[in-house]
Parts: structure tokens; sequence; C-alpha cells
């Protein structure tokens, strides 16, 4: 092994304060394998060391610093004996220089983040963003690359997840130029587990045998969770080795044979070997158990008979789980995972000594405390700076800007890749895989599982809207949070619980700091007051390129539980002669009539300025209590909520959904924040649905909106006209459904299409 000196550290990500610190803890100098064990635990991707104290805002993150620690997920009970797990994950850099394979494994890693629960995965869920993929937007090769990498990272999560039997139900693609060269990927899952039979990943017990399961050991993905701690640059491409290799058939054998093996009760405790791979899962479960091990990697499955134990100990290669059996029952856990055809191997013992000692062909390449690999990471606060922007934001002047023709102005939002219909994304996704899936992508404001067992339903969302966190942190994570409530409420489920993807650019970035810890904060206070506590989530930092950082993109995961699955909600009713509603919540502080940062003024406008209309809560929290008590009583048919593009592209999106008329006017008390024309159509003001009833029921649910501390009142009503008419003031404008359609439903296709033209040619 290579003498430790101040390149080989640095070169793993280590300070010369932080190798200093090893040495102290150590009483000596770190081996070569403990040093990269070192490197990769105290990583930003693993140690969280700029984000724990800001993550603190987090009530049940808090909690868990101060008491027994994180487990993989968090779990929401729902009745019937049953409970929800949830958690997303970032696989950003990975994806950056091997798109197809760094999405794909981070759909594989989550999956076994949940797996790892004791839980069935029934639901994955992403979250993406990429730079301009349309010609003109930028740089000729810079556009190229980004349809590159948006197609490869649409394929990667297809081509895993669809073979895994898993179902991807929902999520969202974002376009921005400073995306471009660091695109995010975030993969969220879902699983559903029985209560009494939540596993841990704690070991326990002397002498019970430590178990390797699943694929071989390779040299894909050395330092990958060291790889995403720092910012990418023209060396990136070089990382590719740090990039693994998924199998989705190989984990589709591990969900099931995991699940199996758990049955037995023979397993004490079990964890994914994810980032950091063997170090992670050695290291974390002797520490959560306050326990040591011997491991012997000559045990180790492995692909290539040479591999060191530096190798051993920090390969990434996929579809690995690392168990604790009692002793004398690992027979039954590995007879199932052979029955699977997957490997299985007893590779150590647990000990009472709480030190992890690791060996390879007999010599000990580390032995180490594995609580100085997780409690002792250094904690860095960097200083914080409100940048320039946010203060210029808040005195931006509408009134400076022009009003586009409304006509127009709604095809360029619904031809913008941005808001454009995502269903070539979608479609490439095997969303009823399970035979589950009762409310699908493009038919609701969120996704709907039934699970067999029991009437509930299961509503999931994720969204973000890095624009408005960008130009108003701590609002931008508020809204980010109400938001997914209500895209779920929409369904007729009650919001219960937050899973959140934290993307930004460098912590030690003043201004950057200043932005994640602000937004942090809107998401903590947002989540409280709403009853939909954090329970599980993920930061990436370092998503900088040689274009700058990323936008702050703060991503929420959002659970919600229907009583019964049977009464959810689409986006739109088929009912011809149904009537149409606004119901709102009121007493907000709207600020540059509802357009700040606002996708109108951003793509029709040209300009990114101004502040967005911070959420009244407590009203959020009354119009998602509505919403269900609507779906509930069936005195609605529908709900779909306003957001980018405001109620012009809800209406238009419903239009077309139904491929039907609308015929509406935008008057009375609902639209006297503003005496623009473009504010009324376009403007973004958050606690906003459009419901459709019955006809002769909209007093009743006009009342009942009301009871609720709501304002509602009526727009107008679907028709068969086969064109959407929208009234404001003594200006009329019309759009045929179909016209709008094609903007909608082509934009990305095309620019996709034209691309494949071109690969091909060449």
């Amino acid at each position: 092994m290579p003498a430790i000196t101040a390149e080989v550290y640095s070169s793993m990500g280590l300070t010369q304060s932080e190798f200093e610190l090893i040495c102290k803890l150590l009483d000596r100098e770190p081996s070569y394998t403990e040093l990269g064990m070192f490197a990769v635990m105290w990583s930003e991707h693993c140690g969280y060391k700029f984000s724990r104290p800001v993550l603190a805002y987090f009530k049940r993150y808090k909690e868990a610093l101060e008491g027994e620690g994180f487990e993989n997920a968090g779990v929401v009970e729902i009745g019937d004996g049953l409970g929800v797990t949830m958690k997303v994950e970032s696989h950003n850099h990975p994806s950056a220089v091997e798109p197809y394979q760094g999405a794909a494994t981070g759909v594989g890693g989550i999956i076994r983040d949940i797996l790892t629960m004791g839980a069935r995965p029934i639901a994955s869920l992403n979250s993406l963003r990429f730079g301009p993929i349309r010609d003109g937007e930028g740089e000729q090769a810079v556009i190229e690359r980004n349809r590159y990498l948006f197609e490869h990272v649409v394929s990667g999560i297809a081509g895993y997840g669809n073979c895994v039997g898993v179902p991807t139900v929902a999520g969202e693609v974002g376009f921005h130029p400073r995306y471009s060269g660091n695109p995010l990927v975030n993969a969220m899952c879902v699983g559903i587990l029985r209560t009494d039979e939540i596993t841990t990943a704690a070991a326990s017990g002397e002498g019970n045998p430590v178990i390797y399961l699943g694929s071989a050991t390779g040299k894909d993905g050395i330092h990958g969770a060291t790889f995403a701690s720092t910012e990418l640059d023209e060396e990136s491409e070089s990382k590719r080795p740090n990039v693994q290799i998924g199998d989705p058939f190989a984990e589709k054998q591990l969900i099931e044979a995991t699940l199996e093996a758990l049955r037995t009760g023979a397993i004490v405790g079990i964890q994914d070997m994810g980032a950091a791979g063997l170090t992670c899962s050695t290291v974390e479960m002797s520490s959560k158990g306050s326990v040591g091990m011997n491991i012997d990697l000559d045990l180790v499955p492995m692909r290539e008979d040479d591999m060191t134990g530096y190798e051993l100990m920090l390969s990434e290669s996929q579809e690995r789980m690392l168990a604790v059996a009692e002793k004398g029952r690992e027979h039954e856990v590995i007879d199932v995972f052979q029955k699977w055809g997957l490997k299985a191997a007893v590779i150590g013992y647990v000990t009472n000594d709480g030190i992890l000692t690791v060996t390879r062909q007999g010599e000990v390449v580390a032995k180490v405390d594995p609580k100085l690999l997780t409690d002792h990471c250094p904690v860095y606060q960097s200083p914080m700076e409100e940048p320039l922007y946010y203060r210029n934001a808040a005195s931006f002047d509408i009134g400076l800007v022009s009003q586009a023709d409304p006509q127009g102005a709604l095809l360029t939002l619904l031809g913008t890749p941005e808001i454009a219909s995502k269903r070539w994304v979608y479609q490439q996704y095997d969303q009823h895989v399970q035979t589950q899936t009762a409310l699908e992508c493009g038919r609701g404001d969120a996704a709907v599982i039934a699970p067999r067992g029991t009437k509930k339903g299961i509503a999931l969302k994720i969204d973000g809207n890095s624009r408005q966190t960008y130009l108003h942190p701590y609002f931008g994570g508020q809204l980010a949070v109400a938001e997914a409530a209500r895209n779920v409420a929409c369904t007729g489920a009650a919001p219960q619980a937050v899973t959140d993807g934290l993307n930004f650019g460098s912590p030690q970035s003043a201004h950057v700091y200043w932005q994640f810890n602000h937004a942090v904060k809107g998401i903590a206070d947002a989540a409280e007051a709403m009853g939909t506590p954090v329970i599980s989530g993920n930061v990436s930092f370092y998503n900088e390129s040689d274009l700058g950082e990323v936008p702050p993109t703060p991503l929420i995961g959002m659970l919600g539980i229907l009583e019964d699955a049977a009464s959810r909600l689409p986006l739109v009713s088929s009912d011809p002669e149904a009537s149409l509603l606004l119901v709102s919540v009121t007493d907000l502080g709207i600020t540059h009539d509802g357009l700040g940062a606002s996708a109108y003024l951003a793509y029709v406008a040209g300009q990114e300025d101004g502040h967005p209309v911070g959420p009244n809560l407590s009203g959020e929290v009354s119009l998602d209590k509505f919403l269900v008590e609507a779906a509930a009583t069936k005195s609605i048919l529908s709900a779909h909520d306003l957001s980018e593009g405001g109620i012009a592209v809800t209406l238009a999106e419903m239009a077309m959904e139904a491929n039907l008329g609308i015929e509406v006017e935008l008057n009375g008390s609902g639209f006297v924040y503003s005496e623009r024309v473009d504010a009324k159509l376009f403007g973004e003001l958050p606690g906003r649905v459009v419901v459709s009833v019955k006809a002769g029921q909209e007093d009743a649910v006009v009342l009942m909106a009301k009871s609720f501390g709501l304002a509602a009142q009526r727009l107008g009503k679907m028709s068969a006209s086969g064109s959407l008419s929208i009234r404001v003031g003594d200006q009329s404008c019309s759009w045929s459904v179909s016209q709008l359609q094609e903007v909608f439903n082509t934009s990305i296709e095309k620019v996709v299409t034209h691309q494949n033209r071109i690969e091909t040619a060449g």
C-alpha cells in the first residue's frame, strides 16, 4: 500500500485537520484501508458534516441525533397493522458522468434502503433536473449534452425500474441553464410492511454470524461516496470507475430472498451495502448496536481474486446486503438466498469488544472503534451571507413588465419543457407492475396505490420549485411542502409525512449555505405547521460545474392516506356538464401581483425576479382537510391545484386531460389582487384548487368550503365545445383543446426525436 502523504489523504477528500484528528482519535497513524474508511464515512455524502447543524431544524432529526441514531427510512402507521416507509436519495454526480448506470443504480439503492426496513417496495418516484434541451437556448454542444443526459437518465430509470418489479408511479422533470453539466437525479421509494415486523440495522449478540448476501464484490464504485462530495469539473469524466453498475434482475432476486429470509426470524439486523459498501454496513451496524465485529475479507464473494482489503471495503458494487443472524440459524438465511440463486456467505461474527477488526489474507488491514467513524465526524458551520439578488428581488417592480398577449402566452407556457407534458418520460416506465396502481401519472395531482390487504389508499407525490427557492429560500421551502401536501389532498388523501431531497451547491460558499439554511428552516416550519413530519431524507451538496452551482433545489416527497382508495379523485371529471369552482386560502401577503418568481415571468417575459407569494400554512391545512372531506363524501368529482403557470395552465391541463371544453370567467373576489390580465391568468398564488361538481351541487360545496374558513366561487363549467374559453373583465380568450394538446404533448417528444435522428445519422 502507498505511504500516507498529504497527497494521498487529500485525494480521498480529507483535509489536513481531518487527517490530524484521525491520528489523534486512533492515537496512531491509520492504515491505508482505515484511511479510506474514514474518508468515505466522513464525506459529506455519509457524514453530513456541513448539514447536521441545519438539519436539526427537523424535530425528528434532532431527536435521532440525541437518541438512538437513524434507521434507513422512517415508518408511518396507516392502520390495519400496516406501516408505510419511504425515502429519497440523490445520484447526481454518477448520473452526470454515466447517466444510464448513475440513474439505474440510484433506483436500486433506494429500493434496498426500503427493503432493509423489512418492507416490500411498492412504488418508485423520481425528480429530475437538466439543462435546456431545445435548440437556441444555449451553445449547441451544451444543448446536445443535456439531451443526452436527459434521454439516458430516463432510460436508466426505466431499464432498472421496469425489470425489478417496482412500479414507477410519479415524478417530475425540470429544466434550467444552471443544471447544464450537473443534472439532478433524485430517486424515491415507498414500501409497505407489518408494523410488528420492522427490522433494525443494529448488530447485536456476541458470536452471532455476520452474513454477506447478494452479488459478488468488484472494483466498481470505489470511493463513490467521496466522488459525490466534491464539485464536478473537467476531470469528472475520468471518474467513471466511481460509478456503480446495476443488475435489476439480481435486485429482484434480492428483494424476494431478503423478505423471505426475514420471515424466518433468524435475522437480528440487516443493512444495505450502499454508499461506502462494506465499510458503511459493518461500521454503522456495529456502531448502532454498540458492538464490534471480526470480518475476514477472504470469505467475501468477489469477482476478482486479487482485490485488496482497501478495494473490498470501499467497493460500491450493487445488489448487496449485510445481515447479522442468530448463532446456529445462519443456515436458514443462507439456504433462502441460495434458493434464489444468490450468494450468501458468513464473513465474520459479532464481538463484545466494540472494535471492528478486518483482515485480508491473514493480515489485519483495519482495527478501529466504529463509533469513531460514525460519532466523531467533524461538524462545520460555514459563514452565511444574504445574496444581493435576494434583496433586489424584494424591490422588483412588476409594473415595468409589459403584458404579453394571453393567447400566445399560454401556448408558450404549455410548450416550455418545464411545464409541457412529460408523457415521453412516463410512458417508458412500468406504472402497473404489482397491479396496485389506482391513479397513474398524468391522471391526478398525485399517484394513488391501492395495496392489497387493506381498503386504504396511499397517495404519493414528489415536488419542488427551484426558481421560487432561489428567489426566496424560506418561502421556497414552505411552498414545496404546501404544494406537495395539496397535491396528495387533491386525490382525497390526508397528508401524513415528508421525505426530502436537498440539492445545493458547495456549503463552503457563504450564499449557498445561507440558501440551504433558509430553505431547510422553511421546510421544517411548514412540516411542523401542517402536521407532516420529515421522517427521512438526503442532502446532496457540491452540485456545481464550471458553469457554477445549481439553483437551490429542495424536493419534497409527500405521503397521503385515503381511508378508502375507491374514493380517490382525478384531476378532472369526464362529466361534460360539471361545474367548476375555485376554492382558495385567504389572507395571503400578495406581492408583485402574484407574478414574482413565476413561470410566466421566466418563460414569457424572460425575467427571473421578484419574490414568490408565501403560503398561509394554517389555511393550507384547512384546504387539505376540505379536500379530504369533500372526496370522502363524494361532494366533488375532481380537484386540480394551481401551480406553475397559474389558473390558465391549470384549466388548460384539465381541458386537455378530459378532452372537453371549458368556459370560465375570472372575476369576483378571487381575482381582486391585481388589475393586470396576465396576473389573473398566470399569477401563482398558493392555496388554490379548481374543483368540479355535479350541476346543481355548487352552493352546497361553496358552503362546505366556507365552513373550513376558505373562499369559494363559481368559475364556470365543462362543455362539449372543444375549446378553452376564459373571460377576464371585458377581455375574452379562446383556444381549441386540440391546439393546446398539440403544443403540450409534443414539445419534449419533438426535441428527443430530433436528437435521435441526429445520433442515427451520425
